[in-house]
């Protein structure tokens, strides 16, 4: 196995190991809006290796354990951990953008790393197929990635549950914007589906300018 993939999922498994039993470390490292505007700007990285428990945890690990190797296979080990931290980053700078006067707003997670490795999974094999365990028929990734994207717009929007979206929507920006970047030739080996993948995107961002979100 690649050595910087165990290398990420140690170090989530040891930090929220520690947040799961000593609650001062969670608080003190997860995403809080309040904390980070007063300058606490570390929980930016740090919340995104706390998880709410065991079932968060594997979920993320198992996710990011499928689909790193798609983005480091192609793309090299440097360009995998930039895609991942990257990603993270994105995660919490949009986050940040649309709830940045929620002084309260707190959030944990991988999932925005997680969701860039999956996205950049997608952009460089959209056509591989991913099998959910509701859904009994293999799903063309792009298909999914597409449909992953427009549920959190809803999930945005409705503010009905205690899921990340925004984090998922940033890590999944990161991951599309960083892997083009590191491979531009995808724009001509695959321009429909760089195209495709970037629906969504736009579709938040015009939510965005007119006040729908």
């Amino acid at each position: 196995m690649n050595v910087f993939l165990i290398a990420i999922i140690v170090i989530n498994v040891i930090i929220s190991f520690k947040g799961f039993d000593d609650l001062y470390f969670f608080r003190k490292y997860e995403f809080h809006v309040g904390s980070i505007r007063s300058g606490e700007q570390v929980r930016m990285v740090s919340s995104a290796f706390l998880h709410a428990d065991i079932p968060h945890l594997a979920f993320n690990m198992l996710t990011l354990y499928f689909f790193a190797p798609v983005v480091y296979g192609n793309l090299g080990n440097l360009s995998f951990v930039l895609i991942y931290f990257g990603s993270l980053l994105f995660g919490s700078l949009l986050t940040m953008l649309f709830h940045k006067d929620d002084y309260s707003y707190r959030a944990i997670g991988a999932s925005g790393a997680v969701t860039g490795v999956l996205y950049s999974a997608i952009l460089l094999n959209p056509d591989m197929s991913l099998y959910l365990f509701f859904i009994p028929i293999p799903i063309p990734a792009y298909l999914f990635g597409i449909g992953y994207l427009l549920y959190s717009i809803y999930g945005m929007k409705a503010k009905n549950d205690n899921i990340g979206h925004t984090a998922h929507f940033g890590g999944a920006i990161g991951g599309y914007v960083i892997t083009l970047i590191k491979l531009p030739s995808l724009f001509a080996d695959n321009l429909l589906m760089v195209i495709l993948l970037a629906i969504p995107i736009i579709i938040l961002f015009v939510l965005a300018k007119f006040g729908k979100l």
